[in-house]
């Protein structure tokens, strides 16, 4: 496994973890599946990036009880925490303190929660939801998280506080390393890569015959966006123009998508709403280029080898980092975070393997 390290002249480095780690070595006996997570993401709001991070940790750690928290709970789910008064009277959130209170630990599964590139509630959002399971001394996980960039003061203390009291932290991209490593904290952290990339990379690519143009906004896309597709569109002569919506519930997305295809000259019918990892990796696998302000959508992309360019929100953030990245590092940095993150998953706050 690779922890991140810095030698003198800053530069990232990569090291075996050392014997006194508080990670502890597989034993050959089973375990048990009674241990129990609480998963904590920016689940239920319609967003597709999201939702394939919880159905991957539901699906890459069945023998985990996991008990989800969501913005519009679904059967079998639990509301989060409140965050303003609205939440505070119209949802049960006090059956969420039972689960923390009977759980194992917290997961915080994936995406980049902590960064106030937004709003800086996203960041209290999350530190509040990391200090109650502080509160009932339970242990908080961070997996796969993006971390930063950061706008305020406040988002970058919310997310330092959190990573500080975090018994385990993986990071899915050089930049969030770096950020974790300038707070000082002498903390390992495990470089790894987002784990919905291997959904994508499982998919036969669908060789089409005709040439096809991918453009994937999001709800805050600037005009330089859709000035830029525009620009890609006069290139070449294209067989076919696809808008993707990869948060097709989000009527600002919908505005987006509709103001590309007016400026594109094509049909409503161009754009295509994507509810799942399967209808996304179809279309890109078929695309002769992907132009993505979506973080998942350049990530399918690179997954299928299809040739693509993306518009960061903000220099160093998550998006800047794909072009960077090959598929067989990305590969085995994954496969490391999922072997750190199951040894975690199956020890309890003592520091005890659990077994049947």
């Amino acid at each position: 496994m690779k922890a991140v390290r810095y030698n003198s002249s800053g530069d990232l480095m990569f090291s075996s973890l050392p014997s006194h780690t508080s990670l502890p070595s597989l034993p050959s006996f089973p375990y048990t599946s009674a241990m129990r997570y609480v998963l904590v993401g920016n689940y239920g709001t319609g967003n597709f990036g999201d939702e394939a991070l919880k159905e991957y940790f539901l699906r890459a750690f069945p023998d985990m009880e996991w008990r989800v928290l969501s913005a519009h709970p679904q059967l079998s789910e639990y509301p989060r925490l409140p965050g303003g008064l609205r939440s505070l009277l119209l949802t049960p959130w006090w059956r969420t303190l039972g689960v923390l209170h009977s759980c194992n630990g917290v997961v915080f599964g994936g995406g980049t929660l902590f960064t106030d590139t937004e709003s800086v509630c996203a960041c209290l959002l999350w530190w509040w939801h990391a200090f109650v399971s502080w509160l009932f001394r339970k242990k908080i996980i961070l997996a796969f998280q993006g971390i930063g960039p950061f706008r305020t003061r406040v988002g970058e203390w919310c997310a330092r506080w959190v990573v500080i009291h975090a018994a385990f932290v993986s990071v899915r991209d050089a930049a969030s390393a770096r950020r974790v490593a300038a707070w000082g904290l002498n903390k390992n952290i495990v470089l790894t890569f987002d784990p919905i990339f291997s959904l994508f990379k499982e998919k036969k690519q669908n060789t089409g015959s005709q040439k096809l143009l991918v453009i994937i906004p999001r709800k805050n896309s600037p005009a330089a966006f859709i000035g830029r597709a525009v620009e890609l569109s006069k290139r070449s002569v294209w067989g076919e123009i696809q808008i993707l919506s990869l948060a097709p519930g989000n009527r600002e997305e919908q505005a987006v998508c509709r103001a590309l295809a007016h400026a594109l000259a094509v049909p409503s019918e161009s754009i295509v709403p994507i509810w799942s990892a399967d209808v996304l990796a179809a279309l890109v696998s078929g695309a002769t280029f992907v132009f993505s302000q979506r973080y998942h959508g350049a990530l399918a992309a690179l997954a299928l080898g299809i040739p693509f360019e993306v518009m960061s929100q903000r220099e160093g953030d998550k998006l800047s980092m794909l072009s960077s990245v090959s598929v067989p590092a990305a590969l085995d940095l994954l496969r490391d975070g999922e072997q750190a993150l199951r040894r975690v998953l199956l020890t309890d706050k003592s520091g005890s393997a659990t077994i049947q």
